[in-house]
């Protein structure tokens, strides 16, 4: 059986679909750090953003990367989470709240998609920074 190609116009609409869920994702992100927001959006709110069928985003971001939107999701709220936990003193549990998890839901998600706990890794960059450190001054 034949199948027909996409146009080209088709696949750069998916594409900057794709790129504004990003942006929207990055910003929302920014908005739960700096609290101006106080809840995780879900995709069908970034679909509502972007003035689509959640379904028709849910789709697109399949066709573009291979993968459901939640896993770009997942790996920049990862992202964010490994920077508050390198570049702050706030404890876990306050990073969880900022991130809107509660903590022993934000070890599990860490864990799952970092490989290792909250505790674990901070405690990992921490030694990193003082090897550094006394490398320096020396």
């Amino acid at each position: 059986m034949a199948t027909t190609p996409i146009p080209k116009k088709i696949m750069a609409r998916q594409h900057e679909i794709y790129a504004d869920y990003l942006r929207e994702i990055d910003r929302h992100l920014a908005d739960l750090v700096a609290g101006r927001a106080t809840e995780m959006f879900e995709i069908r709110n970034f679909a509502g953003i972007l003035c689509i069928h959640p379904t028709h985003l849910s789709n697109t971001i399949k066709l573009v990367t291979g993968h459901a939107p939640c896993h770009d999701f997942q790996l920049r709220i990862l992202a964010v989470a490994q920077q508050l936990l390198r570049d702050t003193d706030q404890s876990i549990a306050a990073v969880a709240g900022t991130l809107t998890y509660d903590p022993a839901n934000f070890t599990k998600f860490f864990k799952r998609f970092g490989g290792c706990t909250p505790k674990h890794y901070r405690e990992q960059v921490r030694a990193e920074q003082r090897e550094v450190a006394e490398l320096l001054t020396i």
